[in-house]
């Protein structure tokens, strides 16, 4: 039979598909929700393959940032994933790769490779990488979390040599991926008043990011990266590839472009919608 000819009077020929993927792993926390965010960075050719750490009764404190980066537990979850043979394995987790600190988060990453990932980073990792990618060393940061967990986040940045210049936390323990957009960005425009920060980084894995980025670079003319955007920016460059990120600095390479003129009657700036918009998958 003709391999162009109509398959079964179904319509359907064959084409020789489906196209060649590159796989990414991802382990993420059991709480983890935004696995569409995830995807929204990814180029066609690339497929995430998540797995979650197995659940416990804890809300989101210092306590569960050690119990989901434990190394059996990570190392357990690496190798679920070494079956599809992803070419790097990423830990989606901003707290649990920051809770130990530079030291803590390298050691993640070498439990994960003895674990079988080819290559391996993590979300705090990646955000170092980022920062030094876009030169900037005085960031400010959103955090959805309590006022120790920020703090410990403070601590990594510092322990690295990074100034944070300004903060908002939102003091949540749980359901963090139901903060509406308007909710992100207030907290963004509230850090940003700091010092001058050159950068502004959203934490959280959980805190919903895609669409916030591309106005709060246009009105606060600095870079905004967040957890999960770097997390994909990381792994994609170790597959020599980058994010779909557009207009957002950090997947383009290139600086936010200047803000949209304000209406002519001097009006604020169009709300963002609480909804993300539709991406893969």
């Amino acid at each position: 039979m003709d391999a162009t000819n109509d398959m079964n009077g179904t319509g359907i020929s064959f084409l020789g598909g489906p196209c060649p993927q590159r796989g990414v792993g991802v382990v993420a926390p059991f709480d983890f929700a935004l696995d569409r965010e995830l995807w929204r960075w990814v180029p066609d050719e690339v497929s995430l393959h998540l797995t979650r750490t197995p659940f416990v009764p804890v809300e989101v404190s210092l306590d569960l940032a050690r119990l989901v980066s434990e190394h059996r537990t990570l190392a357990a979850a690496v190798r679920t994933l070494t079956a599809v043979t992803p070419e790097v394995v990423a830990y989606a987790c901003a707290s649990g790769s920051f809770v130990g600190g530079i030291a803590g988060e390298r050691a993640m990453r070498a439990a994960m490779t003895r674990a079988g990932a080819v290559a391996a980073v993590t979300t705090s990792g990646a955000l170092l990488e980022a920062l030094t990618e876009l030169g900037t060393r005085r960031v400010a940061l959103v955090t959805p979390y309590t006022v120790s967990l920020t703090r410990s986040l403070q601590d990594y940045l510092a322990e690295a040599g990074v100034t944070v210049t300004g903060c908002a936390c939102m003091g949540l323990t749980r359901h963090i991926w139901k903060v509406p957009y308007r909710g992100v960005a207030d907290m963004a425009r509230r850090a940003a008043r700091g010092d001058q920060p050159q950068a502004l980084f959203l934490s959280c894995t959980n805190l919903p990011t895609y669409d916030v980025i591309p106005q709060m670079e246009a009105e606060l003319r600095i870079p905004v990266i967040s957890a999960n955007q770097v997390t994909m920016w990381a792994a994609l460059r170790r597959l020599g590839t980058r994010p779909v990120g557009p207009y957002q600095a950090l997947p383009s390479g290139v600086p936010p472009a200047p803000p949209r003129p304000r209406h002519e009657d001097g009006g604020a700036w169009p709300a963002l919608s609480d909804e993300p918009q539709e991406g893969r998958p």
